[in-house]
């Protein structure tokens, strides 16, 4: 299928590995130039590389994205995305009474405030142009939250208000807002999660992932690509009349009917 997205523009936040890596590059398989993003030099120059030998348009931008300069860079190096994929790295897991105000305060910083002034920055030319497409990649905690995501499901429910609100108020621009809430695909984060709850059962990474697998209705962690095919068909002309949505995307395991 054709997405009709050739020669668009995106931004995609924290995309030098995990979904946000595997976002860019199949937005870039569809002639999407892309704009990735990540704090390793290190990766963000390897994932560049590897982009750049496939032939894909792309330009980097190294920086933390919670800092305004970083956000500014990225608009700098693309004024005018038709395209913006909000995606960042979650707070650990932890434990409640252990949080001070200043985990709360970084959980809000990186997992809502950072996504919503890119949000107010690029939504004037998207109107301008009549299209644009928003996704907001961030957690099945949003709505099946658990105690030890407190941080994260906190400050992503935020984002969910948001991104709700502005749906509504900007579809008839041909501007859509989603969010995907991934649950136990496989990625690096999913392996910090595990180990936690290692430790926390005092048992090996090897039972512990078993455990989960074995309570997944697949039986399996998710693939990559089989999220990113999602967003990047959420960015498509054919999903202009899907806005306002979060989408799980979690192998059957939410026990929620919305």
């Amino acid at each position: 299928m054709d997405l009709g997205i050739k020669g668009k523009k995106a931004i995609v936040c924290a995309s030098s590995r995990g979904l946000g890596k595997g976002i860019a590059e199949q937005l870039a398989k569809e002639g999407v130039e892309i704009f990735i993003n990540g704090t390793n030099e290190e990766n963000l120059s390897k994932t560049e590389e590897e982009f750049i030998n496939k032939n894909y348009k792309v330009t980097s931008v190294l920086g933390e994205m919670e800092k305004a300069s970083t956000r500014e860079a990225l608009l700098d190096a693309c004024p005018h995305p038709d395209i913006l994929i909000n995606n960042s790295g979650g707070p650990p897991p932890g434990n409640f009474f252990e949080w001070t105000e200043e985990d709360f305060l970084g959980a809000i910083q990186s997992n809502f405030t950072q996504s919503a002034m890119l949000m107010q920055s690029v939504i004037p030319s998207m109107q301008k142009n009549k299209f644009g497409r928003i996704i907001n990649i961030t957690s099945a905690m949003v709505k099946s939250p658990h105690l030890m995501m407190g941080l994260s499901t906190s400050a992503r429910t935020g984002l969910h208000g948001l991104s709700k609100a502005l749906s509504k108020e900007f579809a008839k621009d041909n501007i859509t807002i989603n969010s995907l809430l991934p649950e136990r695909i496989a990625t690096d984060r999913q392996v910090r999660v595990i180990n936690y709850q290692a430790e926390l059962g005092n048992i090996s990474y090897e039972d512990a992932l078993k455990m989960v697998e074995d309570g997944l209705p697949a039986k399996r962690m998710g693939k990559v690509e089989e999220f990113s095919g999602i967003c990047a068909f959420l960015c498509s002309q054919q999903a202009a009349y899907i806005t306002g949505q979060s989408i799980s995307v979690d192998g059957g395991s939410s026990e929620y009917l919305l």
